[in-house]
């Protein structure tokens, strides 16, 4: 990219001198010169009346001989984890538009079982990187093993899900192959004429979403959270081919140990899994309050979740939280109550199946969302519920 002036144009009138927020104009001769601490904003090419400020940018190539859509398929305990089968819809979807192949990656000692599981669920081909040494959340041998795959066989397009183990997985192996990732996209899409991935996700504190795209590096790379996607319909009519790999892996590799691991609270729902989800927000007023969320989700049979506000204060662990900033979830109940519903909460939870909403402020932007909306005094109708339900 470049910026120049064009002399004969340029009256030295200080317009672009004025609006710089950089300060990389200055005045020579009744002349604007551009400084070397320029950065390309364009600000002074708008303002300029004469046209004598011109930017000109360097139109790269996308990087040809990658090709298909490759999905990280990790684990959780002994099983696949969801979101490795919900990003085969989005992926299918993708690699169809492409017309390329949509391929699944394992990593460590999994049977042909989940490998066929993967293809029911969409997958052309599935790549298993098969050592016992990927079987723990050691990212070193991992990164180092799927790098080797992907650099040889040069996928255009890798979604990894923005679990703990895909938001440090990801960025390593984009690091390594030299390309660009965006992270925690609630959206994909792909426009087929310039074959480049639309990767949509909230910005600037969630205020716009932006669509972000990858116009000359491949492999284009993105994390999506859990439960953004629709899980795709089971099909075991669907074939597809497996093939195992064994990694080239030395103890050089090794980043890291893990020495154990610890769930703080070993008998809490995990939110992104539950059905039925109770949130509490800042109308609940105080941390001993939370009480009533906890009693109303256990009747249910639910999940205990939170706005950030609450985390913030200190009332509730920041594992509970849901949103742009906690975790995104998709149940078939959630229950907001005393939370006002800022787009920063919406974003994760607002495709959940039904939303029902209890706030006394009728104006709240929950209620925008909400399949019922219940205008009240929550410290009313949340003894109301619990005692009817225990009826």
């Amino acid at each position: 990219m470049s910026i120049k002036v064009i002399n004969d144009k340029c009256t030295g009138c200080r317009l672009c001198l004025n609006v710089c927020p950089v300060n990389a104009i200055d005045i020579n001769d009744k002349k604007a010169v551009i400084l070397p601490n320029c950065t390309f904003c364009g600000v002074c090419v708008d303002i300029c009346k004469f046209n004598a400020i011109v930017i000109t940018k360097e139109q790269k190539k996308a990087k040809e001989g990658y090709k298909g859509v490759w999905v990280f398929a990790e684990r959780k305990g002994d099983a696949l984890h969801d979101v490795g089968i919900e990003l085969l819809s989005c992926g299918r979807d993708i690699a169809s538009k492409l017309g390329v192949e949509l391929v699944s990656v394992l990593a460590g000692d999994h049977s042909e079982d989940d490998a066929q599981k993967l293809i029911y669920y969409g997958a052309d081909k599935v790549f298993i990187i098969k050592d016992s040494k990927l079987n723990t959340a050691e990212i070193g041998f991992l990164t180092k093993a799927f790098f080797d795959l992907a650099e040889r066989e040069k996928p255009e397009v890798i979604l990894f899900g923005a679990t703990s183990l895909g938001r440090s997985l990801a960025p390593r192996i984009a690091g390594r192959l030299n390309t660009g990732l965006t992270a925690d996209c609630t959206e994909l899409d792909v426009d087929t004429d310039k074959k480049l991935l639309l990767q949509t996700r909230p910005a600037f504190g969630g205020n716009i979403m932006a669509t972000i795209i990858t116009p000359a590096m491949r492999p284009q790379m993105a994390t999506v959270r859990p439960k953004v996607m629709k899980k795709p319909e089971l099909d075991k009519t669907r074939k597809g081919e497996i093939i195992t790999i064994t990694p080239l892996l030395d103890a050089k590799d090794q980043l890291t140990k893990i020495l154990q691991t610890i769930r703080e609270e070993k008998d809490v729902v995990d939110l992104q899994e539950a059905d039925i989800i109770v949130s509490g927000g800042r109308g609940i007023g105080k941390k001993e309050n939370f009480v009533l969320i906890q009693e109303l989700a256990k009747i249910l049979g639910g999940a205990v979740g939170a706005s950030r506000a609450t985390v913030d204060a200190g009332w509730i662990p920041s594992y509970h939280q849901v949103g742009q900033t906690g975790k995104t979830v998709q149940p078939k109940l959630y229950i907001a109550c005393g939370i006002s519903g800022a787009i920063q909460h919406q974003v994760g939870m607002r495709s959940s199946d039904i939303i029902i909403a209890i706030n006394k402020d009728p104006e709240a932007p929950i209620f925008d969302i909400a399949t019922y909306g219940i205008v009240g005094d929550l410290f009313e109708i949340i003894p109301t519920l619990i005692k009817q339900l225990k009826k």
